[in-house]
């Protein structure tokens, strides 16, 4: 028989609700208006990590929740709490990452008279997430919550808003608890996949395109084991390189900024084209250039977990409603045809992709190479590293030369936000331990969220950055060059002594100058035990792996 429902307080109704959804980690900012559930959480098994900002923890929880395909969850209190953390909300919403914003509430007999931080989360949030509500009754807790968890992850997940009034907290009721959440799968049809395998037997040059959210380690494996079988070409969307390991000989590189022209060019070319989990959305379309809109221009198999994505943008030839995993598992019953035409042109994408991704062939000026860097980091980390990064021209590096191995082996936001590398990294740290965690910042991106290093060193979280200082917002400057060249305004940074901020936190820190001292200072910091900053200047004429100021002023004149 089930347990009789006993009095209990809203912040444990809350907590308890949490517990049964399998909840492991919140990433908050304390508030007053939430102390009932932090009273809650003290007896709690969840772990609670403490951050310095609330878009610090608001990244960290959409970390969580990529790494885990399970929502992650934040806690922050009213008003100006709850806005700092609408920059993760945003990350959330754009990378389809499940995410539980729980914020603070003024009591509900203060509402409408713009009391004390009061807020209309609905109207603030209502364009941002998925859903927004408030509790009225602390009893409604176990369904809000149940109900949170589920539209968190159905469909294109996102992030879900519960505003929580402080006395609704204190209140006591008497209720039961919801049943854990059970996300809902969809998959394809039958008929549908004899459908791809007509299609792919009448194409000459196709090419798949993976994106998204909802995959899993095994969908990854089963996708990989039907390229293989088919030798078909495979993509990776803007920031999804995890969803195929860069290794494989089908592997043709990845949609994102200062893309491989061959690859564009292979995609131009395509005749099939098989976008599983994403949406092709406007940096992998390359600013809606790729395909037409809303007719492709060639066949297209459009595979999502939500409908509503499904001929927004691009009609497909066949529209497949079905979740990554599903699909990965139902692709294995197609048989590939007698003969594979586009055999020889897979094995050119896989070498053009090695070619472009060789950071040996890259020099740029000054005395420390991040080509020679990135050759040092593919022969040092392990395969699985984990690398973060937020939004910069420093993250081609990564993005470019580092191969992806590793499902969950890239943190990085779709949106573009700047100041997301080191929350993810924190969460990262947080969440696999045994694991190697790189941040990769830049020195204008580092110090939007690099209070949060201090997170790493409370709880012995020993990640690295690898922080590229030019002195500027470099991909500004790249466009202002661009456009005005020479009349430099308001991208100038006046940064500190990078090495000197990780020691007075309780880290390592080094400056590193030159090429040839990285990998002894990689080392040092490696073995520290403790988070670490390894402050690279850079040279502000390598303003891309690829270009330079100069070339940029030079290319502006008539």
């Amino acid at each position: 028989m089930a347990e009789e429902p006993r009095p209990r307080t809203g912040g444990q109704i809350l907590i308890d609700q949490l517990a049964i959804h399998g909840a492991a980690d919140i990433f908050c900012v304390p508030g007053e208006s939430y102390l009932a559930a932090l009273d809650a959480l003290h007896d709690s098994p969840i772990r609670l990590t403490v951050c310095r900002q609330e878009g610090g923890a608001a990244m960290m929880a959409e970390a969580a929740g990529k790494l885990t395909g399970r929502p992650g969850l934040c806690f922050v209190t009213r008003g100006p709490g709850a806005m700092n953390a609408a920059p993760g909300l945003h990350v959330a919403r754009q990378d389809s990452t499940p995410l539980i914003l729980f914020v603070g509430q003024i009591e509900r007999a203060a509402r409408e008279r713009e009391a004390f931080q009061e807020l209309d989360y609905r109207a603030v949030f209502g364009t941002v997430a998925k859903w927004v509500t408030e509790v009225d009754d602390p009893a409604r807790l176990p369904e809000v919550v149940s109900r949170a968890f589920h539209t968190a992850v159905a469909g294109r997940p996102g992030p879900v808003v519960v505003a929580l009034p402080e006395d609704v907290l204190t209140e006591t009721a008497t209720v039961a608890d919801a049943s854990p959440y059970r996300p809902v799968e969809t998959h394809p049809a039958l008929a549908q996949m004899v459908k791809l395998q007509t299609l792919l037997r009448e194409a000459e040059r196709p090419l798949a395109i993976l994106g998204g959210s909802r995959w899993s380690a095994e969908a990854v494996r089963r996708f990989a084991r039907f390229a293989d079988l088919f030798r078909l070409p495979v993509a990776c969307s803007f920031r999804r390189q995890g969803l195929f390991p860069a290794d494989h000989p089908s592997y043709a590189g990845d949609l994102g900024l200062g893309v491989n022209p061959a690859l564009l060019a292979r995609i131009r070319e395509a005749d099939l084209l098989l976008l599983v989990g994403g949406r092709l959305s406007e940096i992998p379309s390359q600013g809606y250039t790729l395909l037409g809109i809303p007719e492709p221009g060639r066949r297209l198999v459009h595979v999502h977990p939500d409908p509503e994505e499904l001929g927004r943008v691009y009609s497909p030839h066949l529209a497949i409603n079905a979740a990554p995993g599903a699909f990965a598992a139902a692709i294995e019953t197609v048989q590939p045809p007698a003969r594979l035409p586009w055999e020889d042109g897979t094995a050119q994408a896989h070498a053009g992709y090695r070619a472009w991704s060789d950071p040996t062939r890259i020099t740029t000026p000054g005395a420390l190479q991040m080509g020679g860097v990135m050759t040092h980091l593919r022969e040092t980390l392990p395969a699985d590293t984990i690398f973060c990064n937020g939004a910069g021209n420093f993250a081609t590096w990564v993005h470019r030369f580092w191969p992806f191995r590793a499902v969950d082996g890239q943190l990085a936001p779709t949106s573009g936000s700047m100041g997301y590398g080191v929350p993810a990294g924190v969460a990262a740290k947080r969440l696999r331990p045994d694991r190697t965690v790189v941040v990769v910042a830049g020195d204008g991106d580092f110090l939007m969220n690099g209070q949060e290093f201090a997170t790493a060193v409370q709880y012995d979280l020993p990640l690295i950055v690898i922080l590229v200082d030019n002195g500027m917002y470099g991909t500004i400057r790249m466009h202002q060059e661009r456009e005005y060249p020479g009349r430099v305004s308001g991208t100038a940074l006046r940064n500190p002594d990078f090495a000197a901020y990780a020691t007075a936190f309780g880290g390592y820190g080094e400056r590193v100058e030159r090429t040839e001292d990285f990998p002894a200072a990689l080392a040092r910091a490696r073995a520290s035990g403790l988070p670490a900053i390894l402050h690279c200047p850079t040279d502000p004429e390598a303003i891309t792996p690829t270009t330079t100021i100069q070339a940029l002023r030079g290319a502006k004149r008539p």
